[in-house]
């Protein structure tokens, strides 16, 4: 797709998926520092700020020290969502002299939920899929996705538990499950009031790669927005998911790196 193309998509996304969702999963709150949006009560905190932040040099300093400082109170981490085409140009300069760190890059993907939505998912033999609600699914979730990265992710069962009942319209959560094992995992975050949802989760046990899985739960999630009446899929992928993505459909509008400052070990 050309630039010319890609512009209104990228322009979608900013006006749209910039601010904060509607309602803030339980035990979650929404704040407003100047031009930033920042997030409390997740398993870290999350700051984020429209295209322009409007702020630079000392004033941008003391915007970034703030955050810094706010999260350090209270003991936690916090990550600044930083997109390639934002301004002030020098921002992740700043973050990182301030003691942020970059994790790694992911490219921003926007397509027509309907592009995604045609024919009946296929599977593999023994393979179902099913959508869940329930709290001891999402324990089983971030149990397999704890295997899958090899590290603790039990912080993602209280923040899908958080989702599902603070907000339970604006979430739908999907399992493949094989002899009853969760293989993969993968939801779908509405957006009321914008023409968007977007894709999160999708990970799977190594050994079922590969088989088509991943695509089948983009085409189900896909033909869940189409028939809420969303026009756009929005998705953050990593280096592993974009290539597949792309070939669904979606079209990649720019990138993003979260810079994220952790407080020294005690």
């Amino acid at each position: 797709m050309t630039t010319t193309r890609i512009q209104p998509l990228l322009s979608a996304y900013d006006d749209q998926m910039r601010g904060a969702p509607p309602t803030p999963p339980t035990g979650v709150t929404y704040e407003q520092d100047g031009p930033l949006l920042r997030i409390v009560g997740q398993f870290r905190g999350f700051v984020s700020g429209p295209v322009d932040l409007g702020v630079e040099g000392d004033a941008l300093d003391a915007l970034i020290a703030r955050q810094r400082d706010f999260f350090a109170a209270r003991g936690e981490a916090v990550e600044w969502k930083t997109r390639s085409h934002d301004t002030p140009a020098d921002l992740t300069e700043r973050l990182t002299a301030a003691g942020f760190v970059p994790e790694e890059r992911e490219t921003v993907l926007v397509g027509r939920a309907a592009e995604m939505a045609v024919g009946e998912p296929v599977l593999p033999d023994g393979v179902t899929v099913r959508r869940v609600t329930a709290d001891a699914d999402m324990r089983r979730i971030a149990a397999m996705e704890s295997a899958v990265w090899g590290q603790d992710w039990g912080w993602l069962a209280e923040d899908l538990i958080g989702r599902v009942a603070g907000a339970p319209d604006d979430i739908a959560v999907y399992v493949a499950e094989a002899d009853g094992e969760v293989v993969c995992a993968a939801w779908l975050v509405f957006r009321p009031g914008t023409e968007f949802a977007s894709l999160w989760g999708g990970s799977t046990l190594a050994e079922w790669r590969g088989r088509g899985i991943y695509r089948a739960l983009v085409a189900v999630r896909a033909a869940l927005a189409v028939s809420r009446g969303v026009t756009w899929l929005h998705v953050d992928a990593s280096d592993d998911s974009a290539p597949i993505l792309r070939r669904l459909g979606l079209h990649a509008v720019t990138t993003t790196t979260p810079y994220v400052w952790t407080p020294p070990a005690r």
